[in-house]
């Protein structure tokens, strides 16, 4: 076995390195880089090059905070490989999309690496996509949810070149956390993704789609930052690292647009899919309910404590006002100021402001993910992670990630200050049996417990101990079991700018 294997590609060879038992190619393209003609566009195939092109180092990251500018002039639409075995062929694939609120997040970051899923069994493939304004926002010429037209040309990367690295084309599982989440949500339900995958993982999906009016108030917002106008036309004369700026700029002030942008304006991006009637015709709930995708396994969940890494107020007193104040903006409008107090008579309104934002934010939006997909006709699997490693943070947010990619070292664990006692081992104990079960759903689309019926929601319980049980947080489903979750619209288009749309 050669220390640097050659893998071809429909583009050239590429020359990766084993890693202890799996070989990993890093920064392989998959699309031209967005910029000059083809910047605000549809990804373009790469082209190709002559002999091995080194794939070692990852590629850099879409233009974000924390990314150097001098990323600009180089290739941020890559792919990496992680594969436990070159010589075979039909193995399953797992595809990570990574989240980041729209707005940030790259492949390079060492929670993702996909060693440890790669040894059990599977080739592991991750990828750079366009973010913030480049990838989500919408600009006048230019088509919607680049970012998700990214990762269908990575996916059809995978489908064209996954089978030399040992993979099978036909059997692709596709997985995203939190902004990845609502990206896998809306790649099941788009007719540019069919037949590029066969099963689905979502992990805390977000709520937030956005109508084509909506996402235009907030790119006006942006580009008046710059003294602009949100066309392609106009934002070309921009650097990316410009556009990062007006939208950061923009994001300290959103609070402020809450009376003509609704809730979207207290969450922590300015970015989300849009509803366009082209790229993507409707919010996923109602597409999947409507059979769409209905041939694809799903496996959807959440954590149990979503919102507490994002609580300002956590462990310190909220009024009753403010809770009401919350209940009225977030909840379903069926839903009256002490019926979040009478679902949890024991909670503080501290931990109800907590739970109304989780269930609004993530909670809600997964089961009712997993309520449309067999309303249309297709299998679903529902999971909750209510295991913590310490009480501070909770069955947090993100924490799934880090028990499926094992990547949560010893050291990460023991040294915080309030870590349980036995939070080490039970870690890698519950890191194995979830990553084992991901493998097993991606392998054959049965990770191991039965699939959701609306009679008995089991769900797959990750605590201190894994159970199968009816879903635990059915206070908050009936609060929110005649809500339909839609793409958000502007309550007014008084303070978003100009708004209008083409």
């Amino acid at each position: 076995m050669t220390l640097m294997p050659e893998v071809p590609t429909t583009a050239g060879f590429v020359r990766g390195r084993w890693e202890k038992s799996v070989a990993v190619f890093r920064g392989i393209p998959y699309a031209q880089t967005p910029l000059g003609p083809y910047r605000f566009a549809r990804p373009v195939p790469p082209q190709g090059w002559d002999g091995v092109r080194d794939a070692l180092v990852f590629g850099p990251p879409a233009p974000q905070t924390g990314a150097p500018a001098s990323d600009v002039d180089t290739n941020w639409l890559t792919v990496n490989v992680w594969s436990p075995n070159l010589g075979t062929s039909g193995l399953p694939v797992m595809v990570w999309i990574h989240g980041g609120r729209y707005l940030e997040g790259h492949t390079a970051n060492p929670h993702y690496n996909g060693a440890a899923l790669a040894a059990a069994g599977v080739v592991v493939v991750s990828m750079n996509y366009r973010v913030g304004v480049e990838g989500f926002a919408y600009i006048a010429g230019a088509p919607n949810n680049r970012g998700l037209l990214d990762q269908i040309a990575a996916l059809q990367w995978v489908h064209d070149n996954i089978a030399a690295f040992g993979g099978d084309p036909t059997n692709v599982t596709v997985f995203g956390q939190s902004a990845g989440a609502g990206s896998v949500a809306a790649l099941l339900t788009m007719p540019a993704s069919a037949g590029l995958f066969r099963r689905a993982i979502v992990q805390s999906l977000p709520g937030t789609f956005f109508t084509e009016e909506l996402a235009a108030g907030v790119s006006a917002q942006i580009a008046k930052q710059l003294g602009a106008r949100a066309t392609a036309v106009e934002l070309q004369h921009f650097s990316p690292h410009s556009l990062v700026a007006a939208s950061h700029a923009l994001l300290a002030k959103m609070p402020a647009f809450a009376d003509s942008w609704g809730p979207m304006a207290l969450t922590p991006t300015p970015f989300s899919p849009i509803v366009d009637g082209v790229t993507l015709s409707d919010a996923p709930w109602r597409l999947l309910a409507s059979g769409a995708g209905h041939a694809i396994d799903l496996l959807v969940g959440h954590t149990r404590d979503e919102y507490s890494l994002f609580n300002p107020w956590r462990g310190k007193p909220v009024t009753a006002r403010h809770l009401a104040s919350t209940v009225k903006q977030l909840a379903p409008e069926s839903c009256g100021p002490g019926d979040y107090q009478t679902a949890y008579p024991r909670a503080t309104a501290s931990q109800l402001y907590e739970t109304v934002n989780a269930d609004w934010l993530f909670r809600m939006p997964s089961e009712h993910l997993a309520d449309a997909h067999h309303a249309g006709g297709g299998t679903a699997r529902l999971f909750e992670l209510s295991w913590s490693f310490n009480p501070d943070e909770s069955a947090s947010h993100s924490l799934d990630v880090l028990l499926v990619f094992g990547t949560l070292s010893h050291a990460d664990i023991t040294s915080h200050p309030t870590a349980n006692p036995n939070a080490a081992s039970e870690f890698e104990r519950l890191s194995g049996a979830m990553r084992m079960d991901w493998v097993a759903f991606a392998s054959n689309g049965d990770p191991g417990w039965a699939p959701y019926e609306p009679g008995t929601r089991i769900t797959r319980v990750y605590g201190t101990d894994i159970t199968d049980e009816t879903y635990p947080e059915e206070a908050s489903r009936r609060l929110w079991r005649d809500h339909r979750f839609t793409a958000l619209v502007p309550i007014t288009s008084g303070s978003g700018g100009d708004v209008s749309v083409p």
